[in-house]
């Protein structure tokens, strides 16, 4: 390009970026800084950044392709490394980095993925001992999910066989790690549930490295535990493995083996405690009996069976005794009720209208046989009954006079 030439924004842009496109050196460059400025667009799937360390800053972008790839959800304040290539954004001309790969700086992106998803389903209550359900005593069907090419499954059904063979292992052969894995087996919890296909659910795998167990630290694995309404086992890896379906878990088992012993009874326990049971309830009966026994030899002996005319005469004489004591009461409360009723006759006769009228008294009546209670009542000429206490007079007024 000549010196001497006149170029336009966007072709000076280009040419920027065609000279740090063609540098081997900036199409592949590993960066590490903090994160600042994060923005998510959750629509488009890209992530916009800045890295930055004690002295400066440069913006970055990671397109949706690569982030997806993620384990872990990047934030402000993280410091992380990442691998990407410097070009240069021609609208506004822009220098910036495009990350193709991040991983955080001094921690692993599967552990860090680990803790974060942790804190995120605790915070929501999915690690509660308060919802966690028992297992059932005794389950007629126990379903597995694992891979039906190990070990796990052998050493359940020798667990189940030696312990319960009552019990029928039901198989859901699902892919336990790699790409799938988990989508596999929260849809087998889903199906377990939906054909109500098992008493109990083991789920599980054998032990490995982390990234071997990582399908049951994901979140759709740890989702569906927690929506199973059929009791879940954990049993992943061995004893020192800890995923996040072992939290979400009803119960978790350091291995499968130990899962199938958590899951069904051992039949030499109950063969033990029915014999107790039994013994107890022979020495239970037996000591009813001999009380029983007994109890029927004293009655026996007893001067009610030897000599009954006696017991009866005793009762006879009881009897009167009660029947005296009732006509004595009966009698009593006669009496006492015929003198309130004398009582109360004489207090009604004292009130009775005959009564006043023969102390001279009498009670006038107009011709509607209504009581005339004042001289307005009447008037001259008409024609009244005066009743007294041996008859009734049949008078006409002759005048009415009114009190001053």
């Amino acid at each position: 390009m000549s010196v001497s030439s006149v170029l336009t924004v966007s072709q000076l842009n280009t040419y920027v970026k065609s000279l740090l496109d063609a540098d081997p050196a900036l199409n592949r460059v590993f960066v590490s800084g903090e994160i600042s400025n994060f923005t998510n667009h959750y629509r488009s799937g890209h992530l916009y950044l800045s890295l930055k360390d004690e002295k400066c800053v440069i913006k970055a972008v990671m397109f949706s392709s690569s982030a997806s790839r993620l384990r872990f959800e990047p934030k402000d304040g993280m410091k992380v490394l990442v691998r990407g290539r410097v070009s240069v954004y021609e609208q506004n001309g822009q220098y910036q980095l495009y990350i193709e790969e991040m991983q955080p700086d001094g921690l692993g992106a599967l552990h860090l993925a680990y803790e974060q998803l942790k804190q995120k389903l605790a915070a929501q209550g999915l690690f509660d001992t308060d919802r966690k359900r028992p297992l059932p005593p005794f389950p007629s069907r126990v379903g597995v999910i694992t891979s039906p090419t190990g070990a796990v499954v052998h050493d359940i059904q020798q667990v189940m066989a030696r312990r319960y063979p009552l019990a029928e292992l039901v198989l859901c052969p699902v892919k336990v790690q790699g790409e799938g894995a988990a989508e596999q087996v929260a849809q087998a919890i889903a199906l377990f549930n939906r054909k109500k296909a098992a008493d109990v659910l083991i789920v599980g795998r054998g032990g490995g490295s982390l990234e071997d167990l990582w399908a049951f630290n994901e979140e759709q694995v740890a989702r569906a535990v927690a929506a199973s309404a059929i009791p879940v086992i954990s049993a992943v890896g061995h004893e020192t493995d800890v995923t996040i379906c072992d939290f979400v878990a009803d119960c978790r088992a350091a291995t499968p083996s130990a899962a199938a012993e958590l899951a069904v009874p051992d039949q030499m326990e109950l063969r033990d405690m029915l014999r107790s049971f039994q013994f107890t309830l022979e020495h239970l009966m037996q000591a009813r009996v001999r009380s029983c026994r007994e109890q029927l030899h004293r009655l026996a002996a007893s001067k009610s069976f030897q000599a009954p005319q006696n017991r009866i005469a005793v009762e006879t004489m009881r009897l009167d005794r009660c029947a005296e004591l009732l006509f004595t009461a009966m009698k009593r409360r006669a009496e006492a009720e015929k003198h309130n009723l004398g009582k109360l006759s004489g207090q009604l006769h004292m009130l009775s209208p005959m009564q006043v009228l023969s102390r001279g008294y009498a009670l006038v009546q107009d011709q509607r046989r209504q009581t005339v209670k004042s001289v307005s009542g009447v008037c001259p000429g008409e024609q009244i009954t005066v009743a007294l206490s041996d008859g009734m007079l049949d008078c006409t007024v002759d005048e009415v006079k009114c009190n001053e």
